[in-house]
């Protein structure tokens, strides 16, 4: 009795169906890079970015609106409010001061801190894309291209979070609500546009991201939805000592949770654009397009010129 006609069954299948394929492909793609390890390790980093970044946006916020207590408290209904898992907690503020020592303090422990994200960011990404250690940028130029990525990823999500808190304020009527939707939704695609193509080696055509920032930016709004239902359905009867750990638990799970489908969507990419797909779901890897994952997988560690990895494979 042959017990692996199923699964050679299914393998066909997936020659015949791409729709089928693909995702196959990039969940074993995503397992063999070890990706759940390299979207916590981004996770870590962001959850201890995030409050140094809210320091600054609040003591930035405290300096433009002094003296306007309606605009701070619109800023506070509808802006901060967005702020996925923590947002309630914000519309509880009190009144925004500035303070010149918070700002230094806020920009440098962000600069510090964001540092180790993108660090940790550009190092899931070169593992996506197979990029060997030897040809990966200097200590230097990683933190720089860093430096970059936060500066643009700060800005633009500045500008989609103020485009989704105005609409959800209640500003204007139903077509500048739809059209305000369209904007954040277009400003979503444009972040992770800039994220892709700055952490993503230079050899890959802007072309070959486009796929993975659609369904980054879909997936990035679903994650949205399911944190405030979250806190409308569950952290809303929470109290005392229980509502703070559910925050803080609520708060890594999201993180983890939008590194993961980070990565995933430039596993997307990587499939596509490199043609790694139907790969085999059992068994040795007898699908070219496993062997071709299996190689540049094996090649990520050669770490000088003068050293290179060959890679065989033994036919059953």
């Amino acid at each position: 009795m042959d017990l692996l006609g199923p699964v050679r069954a299914l393998d066909r299948h997936q020659q015949q169906h791409r729709w089928l394929a693909i995702p196959i492909a990039v969940n074993k793609k995503f397992s063999d890079d070890g990706g759940g390890g390299l979207a916590a390790l981004v996770a870590y980093y962001a959850f201890f970015s995030l409050f140094p970044l809210l320091l600054v946006l609040f003591t930035v916020l405290g300096f433009v609106l002094h003296g306007d207590p309606s605009a701070q408290q619109s800023v506070k209904s509808s802006v901060l409010s967005q702020f996925p898992i923590i947002g309630n907690d914000l519309k509880s503020l009190g009144t925004l001061h500035g303070s010149a020592i918070a700002l230094v303090i806020g920009i440098l422990t962000s600069l510090l801190s964001g540092l180790g994200v993108t660090q940790a960011a550009q190092n899931a990404f070169d593992r996506v894309w197979a990029v060997p250690l030897k040809d990966r940028p200097s200590a230097l130029r990683a933190r720089l291209r860093g430096l970059a990525l936060l500066v643009t990823l700060g800005l633009l999500f500045l500008v989609a979070t103020l485009a989704s808190g105005i609409v959800t304020g209640g500003l204007g009527g139903p077509l500048l609500k739809v059209a305000g939707i369209a904007l954040s939704l277009l400003l979503n695609f444009a972040l992770f546009l800039a994220a892709f193509r700055l952490m993503t080696a230079r050899e890959v055509p802007t072309r070959s991201l486009w796929t993975g920032v659609i369904v980054a930016g879909v997936l990035w709004e679903v994650l949205q939805v399911l944190g405030g239902y979250y806190i409308g359905h569950v952290l809303k009867h929470s109290t005392g000592t229980y509502g703070l750990f559910g925050l803080v638990i609520a708060l890594l799970v999201w993180l983890h949770l939008g590194a993961q489908m980070t990565l995933y969507a430039a596993e997307i990419n990587v499939v596509r654009a490199r043609n790694l797909w139907p790969r085999s779901l059992f068994g040795p890897p007898v699908a070219p397009a496993d062997e071709n994952a299996l190689r540049a997988l094996a090649k990520v560690e050669e770490r000088t010129e003068q050293e290179q990895i060959e890679v065989s494979f033994r036919r059953p």
